[in-house]
């Protein structure tokens, strides 16, 4: 994935007091979960990796971090909703951080090309933009490679 690791922060706690999520004990394993994905994450991942943990809770934390700017949710043309953090420095802004994502038809892992951003677009008078999605679709370099 293009997701660097050094661009992950390594404190927990004062990532999320920097964004104004409260670091539970949950919070910080859901976060460091998260952290050390490569791929985007499906709540039913999230549930699997945690099942002692409330589904409501792990369902309410990932409604936080996601308004919060911590995650976003991508739909990659599954019918599933997939998560994946955001780097440090997003604010999921529509003209600044918005990225490819790919879905790879051969494992079915979704992953984020931050590197690749979407270009503005430009809208007729009377449109607004409240968000933009662009998964492309195919074999994965992982999938692609020799056998």
């Amino acid at each position: 994935m293009s997701r660097e690791k050094n661009k992950i922060p390594q404190n927990p706690v004062e990532f999320l007091n920097n964004r104004n999520v409260r670091p539970t004990a949950m919070r910080i394993l859901i976060f460091r979960y998260l952290a050390e994905k490569e791929v985007a994450v499906a709540l039913t991942d999230i549930e699997n990796a945690f099942v002692r943990a409330e589904r409501t809770t792990l369902y309410r934390t990932m409604k936080k971090f996601e308004q919060n700017g911590i995650v976003h949710q991508i739909d990659d043309g599954t019918g599933i909703a997939k998560y994946a953090l955001c780097e440090p420095d997003c604010n999921c802004d529509l003209d600044q951080d918005l990225h490819l994502h790919f879905h790879c038809d051969h494992c079915d892992e979704t992953v984020c090309l931050t590197e690749h951003k979407i270009p503005h677009i430009n809208l007729p008078e009377g449109y607004i933009a409240e968000d933009a999605n662009l998964v492309l679709t195919g074999i994965c370099e992982k999938c692609s490679g020799p056998s």
